[in-house]
């Protein structure tokens, strides 16, 4: 239920955005919590929208909320494609209405493929992509499909642009692959995240993204003569607002839901705002320290120790339930905002986040969490 605001929410200064402020609930909070600012998320999806040339070019990334409100939001603004990491987030972007789901995650599991399968058949309407990157990925496919048909579910050639993570490389055995999936009547298009373009200088990045933009256009040139139709998808935070509209069909990135201390730094041209944080409250204080409630089980833990959040004083030790900062400016019982490094990562920790709404009010709504099994029932083996 919506939360009424008693009084006023506190306002809290942050460096590094001058003229930027992040409220402070009026009311009690129990902390760590994650916190969405609806209007910044909105702010964030139109400004992004215009870098990349249209919201119908646009192709958002599930795994950096996990929320379907948030997909539902994003629908009715126009959002029509949606990309995923994980089978629950195919189950939940499906159910949330979302028209074109793409799972961006080639895997030979025959669960995994089973599970997102029942998401295509349950779901007729939606049209469903998945990456291949191997012959093995495809025959795991084609032995789940020959047992469920799902008309509406297609792969595509997942290509390795110079991250070095998944892909096939851009090159004569692409051809191979994404002809046998031809064949096999389930060929939909490519796929190349450039992940490793994330230089904080953009006519750095703007190189980087032609040289590979000329790869690829003679790559896919030389695939129709080959009769391989269909279209790309590329592009993550750094350079979605950089790849030309002729070559790219759909650009994914995902980070500018909520951005980041990092990237409202290194993206600031953009005018993405801090959407979402985690609130933390102080513990303790000694001189010229603070210790509060968020420790790495509460905020980015993947990130390096010193950089997991933007907050009131540089972090000087962290556990898990605990961070200690420098600072002489906080008191025992006050509760700051901390901006995370990596909002994904940050978000992915809790199961629910406390939301302010555009009107001014406060509502705790559900989001998938660190959950890979979603919202199914229990269920038992052997």
């Amino acid at each position: 239920m919506p939360m009424p605001a008693r009084r006023q929410a506190a306002e809290i200064p942050f460096g590094g955005t001058p003229s930027e402020t992040l409220p402070v609930p009026p009311f009690p909070v129990e902390t760590p919590c994650f916190v969405i600012l609806e209007d910044a998320v909105l702010h964030n999806l139109r400004q992004t929208a215009k870098g990349a040339g249209g919201i119908e070019r646009l192709m958002p990334h599930v795994k950096t909320h996990r929320a379907p409100w948030l997909i539902e939001a994003m629908v009715a603004e126009g959002v029509r494609a949606f990309k995923t990491a994980t089978a629950a987030e195919v189950e939940i972007a499906a159910a949330a209405g979302a028209p074109y789901v793409v799972w961006a995650y080639p895997t030979v599991n025959a669960m995994a493929i089973a599970r997102v399968v029942r998401v295509a058949c349950a779901h007729p309407n939606v049209r469903i992509d998945a990456l291949v990157d191997s012959v093995e990925g495809l025959r795991a496919w084609q032995t789940e499909l020959s047992v469920a048909s799902a008309p509406n579910l297609r792969l595509r050639l997942d290509l390795d642009p110079g991250l070095g993570r998944t892909g096939v490389a851009i090159g004569p055995g692409a051809y191979d692959l994404a002809l046998a999936m031809q064949d096999a009547g389930l060929f939909g298009g490519w796929h190349a995240y450039d992940g490793h373009i994330q230089n904080p200088d953009r006519q750095v990045r703007i190189q980087l993204v032609s040289e590979l933009a000329d790869r690829l256009r003679g790559f896919l040139a030389t695939a129709r003569d080959r009769g391989l139709e269909g279209d790309l998808i590329a592009a993550g935070s750094y350079s979605f607002d950089l790849w030309p509209s002729e070559l790219v069909r759909w650009v994914s990135p995902g980070s500018w839901t909520y951005s980041s201390s990092q990237h409202d730094v290194d993206l600031a041209d953009v005018g993405w705002r801090i959407g979402g944080y985690v609130l933390a409250t102080v513990l303790s204080v000694r001189e010229g320290t603070a210790t509060l409630d968020a420790g790495s089980k509460a905020i980015s833990p993947d990130i390096p120790l010193t950089d997991r959040f933007r907050g009131p004083g540089p972090i000087r030790l962290m556990k898990e339930e605990h961070v200690v900062i420098t600072t002489d400016r906080l008191k025992i019982g006050q509760q700051v905002p901390l901006i995370p490094r990596h909002g994904c990562t940050a978000a992915y920790l809790y199961n629910r986040a406390l939301v302010r709404l555009r009107d001014g009010r406060w509502e705790y709504r559900a989001q998938l969490g660190a959950s890979r099994s979603g919202y199914a029932p229990e269920e038992r083996l052997g």
